[in-house]
């Protein structure tokens, strides 16, 4: 099932407190992700469905936002209220949203 309009946000409007869904694969999410984020990658997104929040928005990210995307409209085809954050990591680096890498430090990047 695709949508076509597709609910997105940018990552500047992702809530500190909201529930940011990292899709990307372990080496990208070592180099860098968002601190409050929950990493499963989009390979295992259909199999650990169960950990994601069924009473709150889910924020869907990946590098630049298409496996996100992907991500997105099948949650939103089960029953979520999910949306794409558009442009991904690299956006989210671009608007200064805070960062860290896989051991806790600041010194992170999007790969």
């Amino acid at each position: 099932m695709f949508f076509d309009r597709l609910p997105a946000v940018e990552a500047a409007e992702v809530p500190s407190d909201g529930f940011l869904l990292d899709v990307r694969e372990p080496e990208e999410w070592a180099a860098g992700h968002a601190e409050q984020a929950v990493h499963v990658p989009m390979g295992e997104v259909v199999a650990r469905i169960g950990e994601l929040p069924r009473d709150r928005r889910v924020h869907v990210v990946c590098r630049s936002g298409g496996r996100s995307a992907q991500v997105a409209q099948y949650l939103i085809a089960q029953g979520y209220d999910a949306v794409n954050v558009d442009g991904g990591m690299h956006a989210w680096q671009a608007a200064n949203r805070p960062m860290v890498a896989a051991d806790g430090s600041p010194e992170a990047f999007v790969l």
